[in-house]
């Protein structure tokens, strides 16, 4: 029985829980195209017959701006902390530039062992994949280096091979059937979050977050939090437009997790400053 953890860097917005979902076999972190999607550190578990993957998607490396990105970088930082390996993600679509060698110098400090993954290789032409895998190669001494794509899946496997094979013998740290350690209350959260996110404008996503509040046999009932008005009018929408259609969005899969049908209902609060409020963050989990 091989176990052990693997921590999960890159830049943001480089793929890194979308291609968790991939390694785990099914959804344990959301995912956006916005940058700061994931504000705390998720294990996402991938279970074979010998052998638990534990991967730590964690935020991506940024320079702190407030109380919220401060706690996140030390997510960050901590989070390398008596890891087995690094899974070190970079984006075969973009300019692999000083943000990544900055995660680099951290990564490959650690002293065990870093793969690197190629991410969003689907639709690109082999020759800028093998320019942007010569790139990646050159950023330290890695272990091994695989080109992937979490959205189709292609090159997950033979990835989650390179990383079972890095494990040291050990038990099962998590149940068999667990594929994540957030709690039920903390996913629904983070499913209504989501849904908010990929539907409104590019200056709500940052200042959004939302909170269980009650879950109830019938009922599930969730706060949304931004910091002014007029973000809430917008997550509100025209005659509650947009609030409705982030609760048909997240109310199925809300429901698959729960195992019945349920109500969901979603109230839109501003909290000013949330972001700066240590002990909102902590009541968070963040």
């Amino acid at each position: 029985m091989r176990s052990g953890f693997v921590a999960v860097a890159g830049r943001p917005n480089v793929g890194k829980s979308t291609l968790v979902n991939a390694l785990a076999g099914e959804k344990v972190a959301i995912t956006s195209d916005k940058p700061q999607t994931t504000r705390r550190r998720i294990f996402g578990i991938a279970n074979g017959d010998d052998y638990q993957l534990v991967l730590a998607d964690l935020p991506g490396f940024q320079r702190p701006r407030d109380p919220l990105t401060e706690h996140m970088q030390r997510t960050v930082d901590s989070s390398f902390e008596d890891v087995d390996a690094v899974l070190f993600l970079v984006d075969a679509r973009d300019r692999i530039g000083a943000g990544d060698r900055f995660i680099a110098e951290r990564v490959f400090s650690l002293g065990v062992p870093v793969v690197i993954a190629v991410n969003k290789v689907d639709r690109l032409k082999a020759g800028h994949i093998a320019t942007q895998m010569a790139t990646a190669s050159r950023l330290g001494d890695f272990h091994a280096l695989h080109p992937v794509s979490a959205k189709t899946g292609d090159g997950v496997a033979e990835l989650r091979q390179e990383l079972v094979g890095l494990l040291p013998e050990g038990p099962r740290y998590f149940p068999a059937e667990q594929r994540t350690d957030l709690t039920v209350e903390e996913q629904i959260a983070e499913l209504v979050r989501e849904k908010a996110i990929q539907l409104t404008r590019d200056e709500v996503p940052h200042s959004l977050t939302a909170e269980l509040e009650e879950v109830g046999e019938k009922v599930v009932r969730v706060a949304l939090y931004v910091e002014t008005s007029s973000q809430k009018q917008i997550l509100v929408g025209k005659g509650g437009a947009m609030v409705r259609e982030i609760g048909t969005r997240a109310r199925p899969e809300v429901e698959a997790l729960l195992g019945h049908s349920v109500f969901l209902d979603l109230q839109v609060k501003v909290r000013p400053k949330w972001r700066r409020d240590e002990r909102m963050l902590e009541r968070l989990g963040l």
